[in-house]
């Protein structure tokens, strides 16, 4: 709650500086250049003022980056960055309070709540006529996936932002469809003669054995069974959730769409308070890793590349315990009634925010071509992952004669640290349609779609999942202050029940807790938003 009476603090300031306008004001965006009709490249060059925040292994400045090179090129347009290493929000914030606004922010990282507070004090423009009039390429994503279009425009029907969007798969059987994925160590378990479990008996005598039976050969008792960083949606075992009960399992929304399209929460069923129950009788028996509940991503990925894991989560294991084969994904389990379900991730593959431009731009429709490129297909999938022709970290091999790019081999090298050395993130949008014509299909992804499809999509029950809706103020409004209090009550309870356990004894007394902070209401708002959402 803290920080959200700090935002409303800054932005409170923003409305008496810039709604205002406020004699204090600093003009930080660029002179008006007075072009009309503009094409690329400029015949005399120009600069725009953008915010933005820094990638922590990219150069400090942005415009040492290859493909800010190259689209200054292009372009004419030359980027002057206020590039803010640590802090972002907080410093975007008071840059926005004191009137500093820069011509656009670039990853601007910005809630929806931002957006109608913004948009509503005259910070950002609505930006669907320059869509029309200057943006061609964003034009046809929306043209081709209209689901877009409708999930970026407000309430009051304007567009405020420019998305990032990234399509791998489609519907159910999409990687965006399970956040989080269990890898087991197959290797552990051919030295112990063990199947992989079926079940979440079957996965308790495996772990079981993991940590008795010296599966690694060094005669240590030193192997971890099971690892996680609870409540890190990446890296969580919420998956293991649907084990349990009626399987509608646990999510980082704790929320699921039935396929009747009803709502339903996950995080005080009986099937939840099972799966604690089963987890805490693991933790007690020293099967679960006591830093679960605190770890870092370093300390996890240090254990990991020591193979000190007998199953973790997270979203790519190379990430973690490197390119090796003794890591093989986790098969969902099977419930007491023999049925496997595997829950559904919400809000995945989208993200409405990532560019606004200010009511100081002087220069819209300059601005609004220049992001544009950012749309193009072979720009936006370079954006994503990474470049070609940059010095010892290529992502791609560029076939200039099929207008193509080629994702090169990673050679062992975790994804992640490869490709945020030249990928810049932003506005941006990959479709399926661009695999095998645009580029191809990044070595990693294709082999995580294909496990999945072998092992994941077939229990896949859901129809639906949860789109990514824009709520009105009001509503973003209700829900933040209801999530506020009670997602981390949850996450606390969750983790205390793990450790210490007394679940049965607590039980009650915690979903009258949730309905104090608002459950019901919550779930209101959201069945209410679906439902017009699917009308619409």
């Amino acid at each position: 709650m803290k920080k959200l009476l700090t935002a409303g603090v800054i932005l409170l300031a923003a409305t008496t500086l810039v709604g205002c306008g406020s004699k204090s004001k600093k003009e930080t965006a660029s002179k008006d250049y007075k072009l009309t009709n503009v094409t690329f490249p400029l015949k005399e060059k120009v600069s725009l003022n953008l915010l933005t925040t820094q990638n922590q292994v990219a150069p400090k400045d942005p415009n040492d980056m290859t493909i800010f090179k190259r689209l200054e090129k292009d372009s004419n347009v030359h980027i002057n960055w206020t590039n803010y290493p640590n802090d972002f929000v907080e410093k975007r914030n008071l840059d926005i309070a004191s009137g500093a606004l820069p011509d656009a922010i670039f990853n601007a990282q910005a809630s929806e709540q931002d957006l109608l507070t913004w948009a509503k004090n005259g910070v950002i423009v609505p930006l669907e006529d320059a869509i029309d009039d200057y943006m061609p390429n964003l034009k046809k994503v929306f043209e081709a996936s209209p689901k877009y279009k409708k999930m970026l425009t407000a309430p009051d029907g304007h567009i405020y932002s420019l998305p990032w969007i990234e399509e791998l798969g489609e519907g159910k059987e999409s990687i965006h469809t399970v956040n989080s994925l269990g890898w087991i160590n197959e290797k552990w378990l051919k030295a112990l003669g063990l199947e992989h479990p079926k079940t979440a008996k079957d996965l308790y005598n495996v772990l079981k054995a993991f940590k008795e039976k010296d599966p690694n050969g060094n005669g240590k008792k030193d192997e971890i069974p099971l690892s996680f960083i609870s409540n890190d949606d990446g890296n969580d075992l919420k998956m293991l959730f649907a084990a349990f009960g009626d399987g509608s399992g646990d999510n980082a929304q704790h929320m699921i769409v039935d396929n009747d399209g009803k709502i339903k929460f996950t995080a005080n069923t009986d099937a939840y308070k099972e799966a604690i129950k089963y987890f805490n009788k693991c933790y007690t028996e020293g099967l679960i890793d006591t830093e679960s509940f605190e770890q870092e991503w370093s300390r996890y990925v240090a254990k990991g590349a020591d193979e000190k894991y007998g199953l973790y989560f997270t979203w790519d294991p190379h990430n973690v315990t490197g390119p090796g084969d003794d890591y093989v994904m986790f098969r969902p389990l099977a419930r007491e009634d023999g049925q496997v379900n595997v829950t559904r991730t919400n809000n995945f593959g989208f993200s409405r925010d990532r560019f606004v431009i200010t009511s100081a731009n002087k220069n819209l429709e300059l601005t609004a071509k220049w992001i544009d490129q950012m749309y193009e297909p072979l720009q936006s999938v370079q954006n994503n992952w990474g470049t070609y022709g940059d010095k010892g970290q290529n992502i791609f091999k560029l076939n200039e004669a099929e207008h193509k790019l080629v994702h090169e081999p990673l050679e062992g090298t975790a994804p992640v640290e490869l490709r945020q050395k030249t990928s810049v993130g932003g506005p941006l949008a990959i479709l399926n349609s661009y695999y095998g014509q645009y580029t191809t299909m990044p070595d990693d992804a294709k082999w995580r779609l294909d496990l999945m499809a072998e092992y994941i999509f077939p229990h896949v029950n859901n129809n639906y999942n949860y789109p990514n809706i824009f709520f009105s103020q009001e509503d973003t409004k209700k829900i933040a202050d209801i999530e506020a209090d009670m997602m981390g009550y949850i996450t606390q309870k969750r983790d205390e029940w793990i450790t210490k356990g007394n679940i049965d004894e607590e039980w009650d007394d915690y979903l009258k807790q949730l309905k104090a902070y608002g459950l019901d209401e919550w779930l209101k708002i959201k069945q209410e938003n679906f439902d017009n959402y699917n009308k619409g």
